[in-house]
């Protein structure tokens, strides 16, 4: 018997780890050794981070056996490569950290070990276990995928005896739908099969149908939380969503050039509101601009999106005052310590405005988080504030990240390192 259970630890938001061969790293044009001799001249930073993170999500790909579909673990203990013995994430395969994964890996030139977790996203978009056609949960279970339809993530309670499944993990977030949608493009444009495109426009289109909404400043809502006998709609507007989902309607252009303006619109508003930066989103009303916290993601992302204003260049600067902390950057404006995913965020921002010398330093920083086991820890810090919520049960500020070594901030790192855009599946500079 499944029972619901309300999980309130750190869960990846996005929704809430390694070989030793030598990598072709396609964006670098250059051979990427795993090991070097003694005397070699230290390697630059960004070419050290790119042959670890790459090294690592190869390595993690091969550990499961087989050929076929697969999703990666997305947290890890911190002494080696295995499972957290936090029950909900111990076998927690977050979609959207696993389509980071197939960016990074495309990025590194592993385009083979990308499609074994990119068939598995097409297979879970495809056939979702109540019916729905283009839904993707947040959260799958991890290693090779055989069942159909994929479940989405759970586990074995020994305390309470029985089956117990996580509200948030097995909903819906809108901005993990499109980054799931990004993924399958840039399999469609490493592979030339136009599967992946159209599993992208499916995923589009189920955004569009289910998360609309023209209220107040318009574009699309958070999704869908919760059980599926009773699914609550999360009716507030995220600055990060929209920009997402101006990036994959942007690349499937045709039908959703509609929808692509409606969310830019929605940014563009935004910035107003903001003046020198881009506020988080919208209250739940849909309406009301929030200024409760500031967000890191949503002053960078808007930056990698193709044809992006110059003035927004102003949100970077923006971020280095409200979120610098700790050699890095925070999460939030309250500066509690570094988000080592949102600083390699940072580190490809700084890349695509020219900042080579910013985002250098950044790398130094990054290579000092790597685990026994490979992945980078998401947190400087034991435990860091978001200042947001988990989900619309929550009583308080209850979405918090710990040290734990992620799958995501090792994908974001390689994408950095490697210098490659996941709005447009090009190289930056």
């Amino acid at each position: 018997m499944s029972k619901r259970v309300s999980v309130k630890r750190m869960l990846s938001r996005r929704g809430v780890r390694f070989g030793r061969a030598a990598l072709a790293v396609a964006a670098l044009g250059v051979s990427v050794l795993m090991t070097a001799p003694a005397s070699a001249a230290p390697a630059p930073p960004a070419r050290e981070l790119a042959q670890k993170t790459c090294g690592t999500l190869a390595s993690r790909v091969d550990e499961v056996s087989g050929r076929g579909p697969l999703f990666l673990r997305s947290y890890d203990n911190s002494y080696a490569p295995g499972p957290t013995s936090e029950p909900a994430l111990s076998n927690a395969a977050f979609t959207y950290d696993n389509a980071l994964a197939i960016m990074a890996l495309t990025a590194c030139g592993q385009r083979d070990k990308a499609l074994r977790i990119g068939e598995a996203l097409l297979d879970a978009a495809s056939l979702d276990r109540a019916g729905w056609k283009g839904r993707l949960r947040n959260t799958y279970r991890a290693g090779a995928q055989k069942q159909r339809p994929i479940p989405p993530n759970g586990w074995w309670d020994a305390v309470g005896n029985h089956w117990g499944e996580d509200p948030y993990q097995v909903g819906t977030a809108t901005g993990n739908v499109a980054w799931a949608g990004l993924a399958l493009l840039t399999l469609a444009d490493a592979t030339g099969e136009t599967r992946f495109r159209d599993g992208a426009a499916e995923l589009a289109r189920w955004v569009v149908e289910h998360t609309r909404d023209p209220r107040g400043p318009g574009g699309f809502n958070g999704g869908l939380q919760g059980f599926d006998d009773a699914p609550q709609p999360l009716t507030w507007k995220s600055t990060e969503h929209n920009t997402d989902l101006v990036a994959l309607f942007g690349w499937l252009g045709g039908d959703f050039a509609g929808p692509g303006k409606e969310a830019r619109d929605f940014l563009d508003r935004m910035w107003t509101a903001g003046g020198d930066h881009f506020p988080i989103g919208t209250a739940p009303d849909g309406v009301t601009v929030s200024t409760s916290t500031s967000g890191l993601d949503a002053q960078l992302w808007p930056l990698l999106l193709p044809k992006a204003p110059e003035a927004w260049r102003a949100a970077l600067s923006y971020a280095e005052r409200a979120h610098g902390a700790d050699g890095g950057f925070d999460f939030n404006d309250d500066r509690d310590g570094m988000w080592v995913e949102g600083t390699a965020q940072a580190a490809l921002a700084y890349r695509a405005v020219g900042r080579r010398g910013d985002a250098d330093r950044l790398f130094g920083e990054l290579l000092k988080e790597i685990s026994p086991g490979g992945y980078l820890y998401a947190t400087r810090p034991q435990v860091l504030s978001t200042g947001l919520a988990i989900g619309p049960d929550s009583k308080n500020d209850d979405f918090l990240y710990y040290r734990r070594p992620h799958l995501g901030a090792t994908a974001w790192a390689a994408l950095a390192a490697v210098g490659w855009n996941p709005f447009t599946g090009k190289s930056v500079p």
